[in-house]
């Protein structure tokens, strides 16, 4: 443990690695599911956000995401065209659109994190409780900076 209080550039540049080796990987498993359905891995995000947030502001997804509105737009139409996911308009501000998955959404959301579900569950199951713990904690820091 003392030696992570000393990380040297070389041990920083391996944990990345680490972390996009992880993300490819962990994404790259749903491919086979993604191509089924002539989406992407933008799609993917969009649809992971829609199911942990169901009615998501269009506006909440861009902040979320962090990208564009013109971005953001594209993978909608996509999703609205292949019949993924549905709109309801707020009922205090009809300017702002909440999104919701369909019940294809739903079930290509499931299909997807169940692939995903199988790599992250086998590395939490070969790990200690602390392990675990230190892991999670860690990544909170990385993503709050």
């Amino acid at each position: 443990m003392k030696e992570l209080l000393y990380l040297k550039d070389d041990q920083l540049k391996d944990l990345i690695e680490k972390l996009f080796i992880s993300y490819r990987e962990t994404f790259s498993d749903s491919k086979k599911i993604l191509n089924k359905y002539s989406i992407g891995l933008a799609h993917q995000k969009v649809i992971h956000l829609i199911s942990m947030y169901n009615g998501i502001s269009i506006s909440e997804l861009m902040n979320r995401l962090k990208i564009t509105k013109q971005s953001l737009n594209r993978v909608i139409k996509d999703l609205n065209k292949l019949e993924i996911i549905f709109f309801k308009k707020d009922t205090k501000d009809t300017r702002i659109k909440h999104v919701f998955l369909n019940e294809k959404g739903e079930k290509i959301f499931n299909e997807i994190f169940s692939i995903q579900k199988k790599r992250i569950y086998n590395a939490l199951l070969n790990s200690s409780s602390e392990e675990v713990i230190n892991f999670d904690n860690v990544l909170k820091k990385i993503i709050n900076g």
